[in-house]
């Protein structure tokens, strides 16, 4: 190994971020060293981003390594602590090249190992250019980051800081820079993106942008959203799903619980019918859309009955891919400190809430068989198709569309046929 070796966890901001990241550590010229961009939603996130630390060390006791991320900025002595660890870099230090030139000046005590400021002092996300994300067909855009509200069992703030909205002219900038480079598709993210705007001169809204980034970057020819806070869609988000061939019909929600009760001890700002009315309406304006969702299981102070709304909540909002995370007490938030359930039950309802969630996506499958479809190739021999519906497509190159007729289900993806039948895209 000479070059610094970027390994990321967790969200897909984190994801373009570890490409900012490769690209400040070689301009800085650090060499042989492994860098960690550690998430910080839950305990197990962490567990394994310290045994990848404790197996690099093991297996490169020469080499160096850094640790930045969520998990380093709102816990860095756990991590500096780290005999392993030479050096825990903050959120915001991690993406210039400076904090990884001051590497070599680091000592080996554990307060000379940290540099980590303020994150909630940040007051703007620097639009950071990046020409590619290896190994993914989708380009990651980066629209925002930080948020201002303050779930009761999320840690993100402390390690994201406040909102704050990349201005729409570098958001441009950069996806056309990234479709000049070969991606067909590009997904907004964010760590609240929904927020998009509200620090910005006019305030401009996220479907706002999103039909600014259709109209000037014309050449983009799938946009999708990587997840949405349903409770903040503007209506040209709204206005997107109903009438832009070229807006997927996919929403990822953040919903996070069924039952009204959980959904205020969370501090969420949506209730269970307000979700299942929005579910409803976007369903009305654009049939085809698939719905995915994060569910948590376990909260506490959840009783059988609020459990039993969470998983009757899949088919009220007919939702297609759940994510299910067993809840994980978060040291500092308020949701650590109330009553919690066993860990053996948490563990058992997040099985529950799984095999709902298989059997939804079992369903979805059922009513895509027999559909014509255009899929995009990835590199591992699956596509997606416009409702991000995973297609066993061997037959399409990587990174191409292709028609196809929806034939069967193999395990966890639809099979399929080429479909020549259908006119050829212009994207094709």
């Amino acid at each position: 190994m000479s070059k610094a070796h970027v390994i990321s966890f967790g969200c897909r901001l984190n994801a373009v971020e570890s490409e900012v990241m490769r690209a400040q550590a070689q301009a800085a010229g650090l060499d042989d060293a492994v860098v960690i961009n550690t998430c910080a939603v839950t305990g197990e996130a962490v567990r394994q981003a310290r045994q990848t630390i404790r197996r690099i060390k093991r297996d490169q006791p020469d080499c160096r390594i850094i640790v930045s991320g969520c998990a380093a900025q709102t816990d860095p002595a756990f991590f500096a602590a780290m005999s392993e660890v030479d050096a825990v870099i903050g959120n915001h230090e991690k993406l210039t090249s400076a904090a990884y030139r001051n590497l070599p000046d680091f000592g080996v005590c554990e307060e000379e190992k940290i540099r980590v400021n303020d994150i909630m002092s940040v007051r703007e996300t620097v639009p950071h250019m990046i020409d590619a994300l290896p190994g993914h067909t989708r380009a990651f855009l980066q629209v925002q980051n930080g948020c201002d509200h303050r779930c009761t069992f999320c840690v993100i703030p402390y390690g994201r800081g406040n909102s704050r909205s990349v201005p729409m002219g570098a958001v441009v900038a950069q996806a056309r820079r990234l479709v000049e480079n070969g991606y067909r598709e590009v997904v907004l993210t964010g760590v609240d993106a929904t927020s998009y705007g509200a620090d910005l001169p006019g305030r401009p809204a996220l479907g706002t942008l999103a039909k600014h980034l259709l109209q000037h970057v014309p050449d983009i020819a799938r946009l999708r959203l990587s997840s949405i806070d349903s409770i903040e869609a503007d209506r040209d988000l709204l206005d997107l799903i109903a009438d832009e061939p070229r807006f997927m019909p996919h929403l990822h929600l953040s919903l996070q619980h069924g039952d009204d009760i959980i959904l205020k001890r969370m501090k969420r700002r949506h209730s269970r019918a307000d979700a299942i009315a929005f579910c409803d309406r976007l369903r009305r304006l654009r049939p085809d859309i698939a719905f995915g969702a994060d569910l948590i299981a376990g909260f506490p102070t959840e009783d059988a009955a609020a459990f039993d709304n969470s998983l009757s909540v899949v088919e009220a909002c007919g939702i297609a891919f759940v994510h299910v995370f067993p809840y994980s007490a978060r040291p500092g938030t308020p949701a650590a400190r109330m009553p919690q359930l066993p860990r053996a039950l948490v563990k058992a309802r997040a099985a529950r809430l799984r095999a709902r969630g298989q059997e939804a996506l079992q369903h979805h499958f059922s009513m895509m068989i027999g559909r014509r479809e255009t899929v995009l190739a990835e590199s591992n021999g699956i596509g997606r198709t416009a409702n991000f519906t995973a297609v066993g497509v061997p037959f399409i190159a990587p990174g191409h569309f292709g028609d196809v007729v929806i034939t069967g289900v193999d395990k966890a993806v639809l099979t399929a046929c080429p479909d020549d039948r259908m006119d050829r895209k212009a994207v094709s």
